[in-house]
């Protein structure tokens, strides 16, 4: 197996075949090059939030506002990605690079498809979906204006990112690091001159913000199909066994769409509560929200590298180490769980008064980060037993996993929570939510992982 990956991508043997060599090693190279990714994003995501900050406290929370609007959208490019990683790592972890060639193609097209079809239905409901969030008069032509040039660029950005993670299911870690850090750096170049009217360009203000995103997603999407089509050969130009692979690739995909799109709901109605308590909450929410995400990110990279390397060993029957892998992913979220709310807490307010100076958003945001970021590490043991169950095909375990802590428990949390303490019983709702769903999640992932390596032992014995 490690042959046909070696020879399939032209990389070095022991980097892309995660059945051999240590766990933790393989875990820090793919979370460490996704880190990248990350902080690429995330800078470029502070950045822009400066940048808008600076034309008005309005176009601030108009961005606040794109988010539930946004991450439903991503649901979709995400939940196909997610199904499309999962299989393509188990057939990498067997031997069947063929497949993953054809899967590959296959999964593209169908991007492209689905994220026009649901990026056109959308464009006509932007201003009764931000009207019921609670977008008021003076926000909502702004954030309407901002999501109907985002949406020009969603076939781009699903593209941009099922095509990373199936790049990241072979085993490579280092070319997608690369191809977002860019992607990252042309966003961040490009805002300001379409923001500010800088030199020969339209002042543009909010609806420059998303051009520039368009933009820096397409540039990227074009080397993205250099190095998978023309340098790695990843790609199968024929339609033979479509069918199969949409059906392989949606039993996954959909239910982890279902599980993104629940997210979306539960920020929904946070947001909509937020709102209840003017503009300022609800721009403090959006800049705190930016800045969590620094910490985040380093949970979701630990997470995401679980996929191609818990997929690969469970498609090579290789148990003990998808166990080990689960094990070491949970130490490293954990400890990074208290190290960055220690950092975020300490300088909290300096990060919040370099994003906006209205006192009023400052103090919210600040509100903000001595709370949420106390779940951070056990948010990553969640994240951990859902990327691993997904790459195991195992997808409806990640859906009630969801279910359970964005509707279930998060919402009644935070409404009991708005009426007794305001804005801040929010906040510790979904603290709480996400400590009770991650004892769930930690108990359920293991004792699946458990019972196969015990069956396994019991065929052993029998043979």
């Amino acid at each position: 197996m490690a042959n046909d990956v070696s020879d399939a991508t032209d990389g070095p043997k022991n980097d892309r075949d995660l059945t051999v060599g240590p766990i933790p090693r393989h875990m820090l190279r793919l979370s460490g090059f996704l880190m990248l990714s990350m902080i690429s994003y995330n800078v470029a995501s502070l950045m822009e939030t400066i940048f808008v900050g600076m034309v008005g406290t309005n176009e601030l929370a108009a961005i606040s506002f794109t988010f539930p609007v946004v991450m439903t959208l991503q649901s979709v490019a995400m939940g196909l990605a997610v199904g499309a990683g999962s299989v393509a790592a188990r057939n990498v972890g067997s031997g069947d690079m063929e497949r993953v060639r054809r899967l590959s193609t296959h999964c593209l097209g169908l991007v492209i498809a689905l994220s026009i079809l649901i990026g056109g239905i959308a464009y006509f409901f932007l201003t009764p979906i931000f009207s019921l969030l609670g977008a008021s008069d003076e926000v909502l032509p702004l954030v309407v204006s901002y999501m109907a040039i985002w949406l020009i660029g969603m076939p781009v950005f699903a593209l941009t990112n099922v095509g990373i993670t199936l790049m990241r299911s072979t085993g490579d870690a280092v070319t997608p690091g690369y191809l977002s850090s860019v992607g990252a750096i042309l966003h961040v170049a490009i805002a300001p001159f379409l923001i500010f009217g800088i030199g020969p360009f339209p002042e543009l203000g909010l609806q420059g913000a998303a051009l520039s995103f368009v933009i820096a997603r397409f540039l990227e999407i074009l080397a993205f199909f250099y190095f998978f089509a023309v340098r790695d050969k990843m790609l199968l130009f024929e339609l033979a066994g479509f069918n199969q692979s949409v059906r392989e690739i949606l039993h996954v995909g959909l239910p982890a769409m279902a599980a993104n799109l629940i997210m979306p709901v539960s920020m929904g109605v946070i947001t909509r509560l937020l709102a209840g308590h003017g503009t300022a909450v609800v721009a403090g929410f959006g800049v705190a929200m930016r800045i969590e995400f620094m910490a985040i990110m380093v949970i979701f990279a630990v997470s995401i590298s679980l996929s191609p390397l818990v997929g690969q060993n469970w498609g090579a029957r290789l148990y003990d180490r998808v166990k080990e892998a689960m094990r070491t992913a949970d130490i490293y979220v954990m400890v990074w769980g208290v190290f960055s709310y220690l950092v975020l807490v300490a300088f909290g307010r300096f990060f919040v008064g370099l994003i906006n100076d209205d006192p009023l958003v400052q103090e919210a945001a600040y509100d903000y980060l001595l709370i949420g970021p106390l779940a951070v590490g056990v948010m990553g043991v969640v994240y951990n037993a859902t990327h691993c169950f997904n790459a195991l095909g195992r997808p409806m375990p990640p859906l009630m996993i969801s279910l359970l802590r964005m509707i279930v428990i998060n919402i009644p949390l935070v409404l009991i929570g708005n009426y007794f303490f305001g804005y801040m019983g929010i906040y510790f709702g979904t603290v709480i939510t996400t400590v009770l769903v991650g004892l769930v999640a930690w108990h359920w992932v293991n004792y699946t992982i458990d019972r196969r390596m015990v069956r396994s032992l019991a065929l052993s014995e029998n043979n």
